[in-house]
């Protein structure tokens, strides 16, 4: 059984959804595990990793999210574990999730360094997996290349076998490759993929948005699937809003007061993905009915206009299961962009 560590030098490199698209277009039995979980997920007064559980959700792992990763501190592991007892239990995670796959994904923490005081960073999981490196690398065309001189030159990688890199999110892949391939290859590292930039894998959908912000779903429960491909603040009156050329943008998200029925009756007359209440107001039962008629979700939430925008600019666009479409489309850029038969 091949086991490949796959990690970043940088956060939100696009490890997961990498992986994701591998896993899809390899259509291999694949095994999975995140030895140092990263991002906290609270479920059923349980801890899980994110991307642990999101893997599970959709290959229908037979493991719990919980058993294909250690722990989350530093503290704990490191109270639980010597460098030892951490080989030990990662190659007993191995066996187990390993068992009867073809292939057994590993997948590092935050970036390059993360988990390395306990053990647990990506070359050392590598090195006791005795598993094959492979980095996914994504930033400006110049940290990319900075990022692989400086993991060839300056990171130890006794023990460890560097597959290659796949870069991700390229706005100009002939670009990057005219000006910078040969200068990779040069340090004999194998360029695996050079993925292009897909302004689609950012827009969140309605549902997502839902659970972050911790909203109250008061009408169009069946449209949280509806994607949000625009912004837009409506602190105008509804007629100076409705004259904005982003008003007449396809798939907007409207935040608004919920006082603003003007703007909302508005909203529910126009191709609208969902609508935001702010300041926890609710409208009038009329302007609900007219959603739920719709299907267009109003979602109910606490804080105000300024703060809820704020808080989806901020927001990181991790993928839920639910993304049937952006998991078909990572499929198919890892397909028609990265050498499947040079990593498996």
């Amino acid at each position: 059984m091949n086991r490949i560590v796959v990690a970043s030098t940088r956060e939100n490199a696009g490890k997961t959804s990498f992986i994701v698209g591998l896993t899809k277009a390899l259509r291999r039995e694949v095994g999975y595990m995140k030895p140092f979980g990263d991002r906290l997920l609270y479920r059923k007064k349980r801890l899980w990793d994110y991307d642990s559980a999101l893997m599970a959700n959709i290959f229908g792992l037979r493991e719990d999210p919980e058993n294909i990763t250690i722990a989350f501190e530093h503290s704990k592991i490191k109270y639980m574990y010597d460098e030892e007892g951490t080989k030990d239990k990662l190659l007993e995670m191995a066996a187990s999730t390993g068992d009867g796959k073809e292939l057994l994904i590993v997948e590092g923490g935050k970036d390059l360094t993360y988990g390395i005081s306990v053990f647990l960073d990506a070359v050392s999981v590598a090195r006791y997996l005795e598993g094959e490196l492979l980095l996914v690398l994504s930033g400006s065309d110049e940290t990319i290349v900075d990022d692989i001189t400086f993991v060839r030159k300056c990171v130890d990688m006794k023990g460890v076998s560097l597959k290659g890199v796949v870069v991700t999110k390229v706005r100009d892949p002939r670009e990057f490759t005219d000006l910078y391939l040969d200068s990779i290859t040069e340090l004999d590292v194998p360029v695996l993929g050079i993925i292009p930039y897909e302004k689609e894998l950012t827009y969140l959908s309605v549902g997502y948005l839902s659970e972050f912000l911790f909203a109250k779903v008061l009408a169009g429960e069946n449209g949280l699937t509806n994607i949000a491909r625009h912004i837009f603040v409506g602190a105008l009156s509804a007629d100076a809003a409705m004259r904005n050329p982003l008003w007449k943008e396809e798939d907007k998200l409207i935040i608004t007061g919920g006082d603003r029925t003007d703007m909302i009756l508005a909203a529910l007359e126009s191709d609208t993905a969902g609508i935001i209440l702010t300041n926890n107001v609710l409208p009038p039962s009329a302007t609900v009915s007219k959603a739920a008629t719709r299907n267009i979700p109003l979602l109910l939430v606490s804080s105000d206009t300024y703060q809820t925008a704020k808080q989806i600019d901020d927001l990181e666009p991790l993928l839920t299961r639910e993304d049937v479409r952006k998991i078909d489309l990572l499929e198919t850029l890892v397909k028609d962009h990265v050498k499947l038969g040079e990593i498996c």
